[in-house]
């Protein structure tokens, strides 16, 4: 499969020169990646906008990263961190084509609220995803996303990382490097 480069956006709190994007941008190199912040970090509020509005963000950056590159956006992969992440699962299932999909620290619910999944899209995804977590997530556990990856059309690759919270803080380096070797098994199909 012919990847041509690699989209990716942070969680709600940070921005795209988050330390474990930047490490993500090293560890694909030498392919493109674009770290792009959504428009309420750009104008400078704290706060993310509604959901359609971020999905609305991740599809227009994907198109112009595409075509950037001279390509299509079947060409990219996209994701992110926590939010980030799941806002391109969300464009992916309403019908962004593009050749996979990475979801960093997938936020499955609000903490301390199992009872709010934030998984009635996946099932709409049906293109290869990765997804890496830490077995102490607040926001999902390794029960919960195992249960979540088992929704999408095509089942996502699901790595774990022992003993890691949600931020999977000191872990850049190892998720960084899970991703360059998923994106290139990717390319190999």
């Amino acid at each position: 499969m012919t990847i041509a480069g690699a989209l990716l956006f942070p969680g709600a709190g940070s921005s795209a020169v988050h330390p474990s994007l930047l490490e993500i941008e090293r560890a694909l190199a030498p392919l493109p990646v674009a770290l792009r912040d959504f428009p309420y970090r750009r104008e400078g509020r704290r706060f993310p906008d509604r959901a359609d509005a971020l999905v609305r963000c991740v599809v227009d950056e994907a198109r112009e990263f595409a075509h950037r590159l001279g390509c299509s956006t079947e060409s990219i992969v996209v994701g992110g961190r926590s939010m980030g992440g799941r806002m391109c699962s969300m464009a992916v299932a309403e019908g962004l084509d593009v050749a996979g999909l990475v979801c960093v620290a997938y936020p499955l619910h609000p903490p301390k609220h199992p009872d709010r999944l934030r998984t009635a899209h996946l099932p709409s995804v049906a293109v290869p995803s990765l997804f890496v977590s830490g077995t102490r997530d607040e926001f999902g556990s390794p029960d919960e996303l195992r249960a979540a990856v088992a929704l999408p059309v095509v089942r996502p690759e699901l790595r774990l990382l022992d003993g890691a919270r949600h931020d999977l803080r000191g872990r850049d380096a190892e998720v960084a490097g899970i991703i360059a070797e998923w994106v290139e098994l990717l390319r190999e199909h």
